[in-house]
């Protein structure tokens, strides 16, 4: 076989022209579609970075949130819980206040049902000392015990206080001075002259002596001078005995 150098050259030329129609026609054209292929490929790769950026950040926010919500729960339920411990703790402190309140009424009320009733019984005892007292004394009364009356009467005359000694001066400037004697059982004439005699010592002024009986007295006697009345009588001391448990009603 001869080598043909026209023939190798038209090759050569030949191979040129295709090369160029290639590049011209066909390697451009897709060199251009790769090249937007790319451009498109990296474009979704950049936003699919952008979007997993974003994913990442909201998962991050979310995750923050998450704890401050977390965060605010445990605050909340803290405070809560507190909150209960406070109300429980005065629910208790008014309970107890409460209780101690009705227990010192409960001890109020029972002193004073005890007080109460002590004083009944005190009234219920003087009340039966003075009825038994009294029949006792309506029983056993005699001219013996109201001798022995009078003659107290007649020595506490003798030590009356200053007071009652001026009154019964100043009783005296009249002309005659009435004086009403009460007794159970008649006096005897020894007994007059006492009480006449003790008498005109306190009083600087004529006196007349009425003299009465009456049984009430039980045993005893009363004088009555002016406003005054002096007593040693069984039956001013049982109303004294009674006066007393009234007062305890």
């Amino acid at each position: 076989m001869e080598f043909n150098s026209s023939t190798f050259i038209l090759e050569i030329i030949n191979f040129l022209i295709l090369i160029w129609i290639l590049q011209r026609l066909f390697y451009k054209p897709i060199l251009a579609i790769i090249a937007k292929r790319k451009a498109f490929i990296d474009q979704s790769i950049n936003d699919t970075k952008l979007l997993q950026q974003q994913a990442e950040e909201q998962r991050s926010l979310y995750e923050s949130r998450q704890q401050l919500w977390e965060q605010e729960k445990q605050a909340a339920l803290t405070a809560l819980h507190q909150q209960i411990d406070i109300e429980r703790r005065l629910k208790m402190e008014q309970l107890k206040a409460d209780l101690i309140l009705e227990r010192t009424k409960l001890n109020v009320t029972t002193q004073h049902q005890q007080r109460e009733f002590q004083q009944q019984a005190q009234l219920q005892a003087l009340q039966n000392g003075a009825h038994f007292a009294s029949l006792l004394l309506k029983q056993s009364a005699g001219p013996e015990v109201e001798a022995r009356l009078v003659a107290l009467l007649v020595n506490n005359l003798k030590t009356l206080p200053e007071a009652c000694n001026l009154c019964l001066q100043m009783l005296g400037n009249k002309k005659t001075l009435n004086i009403k004697v009460t007794s159970v059982y008649p006096l005897a004439p020894e007994q007059h002259a006492q009480l006449e005699q003790q008498l005109t010592e306190l009083i600087n002024s004529p006196i007349t002596l009425q003299y009465q009986q009456d049984a009430a007295l039980i045993a005893g006697i009363r004088l009555d001078i002016g406003a005054w009345v002096l007593n040693a009588n069984l039956q001013h001391e049982l109303i004294g005995f009674t006066e007393i448990a009234n007062e305890l009603e």
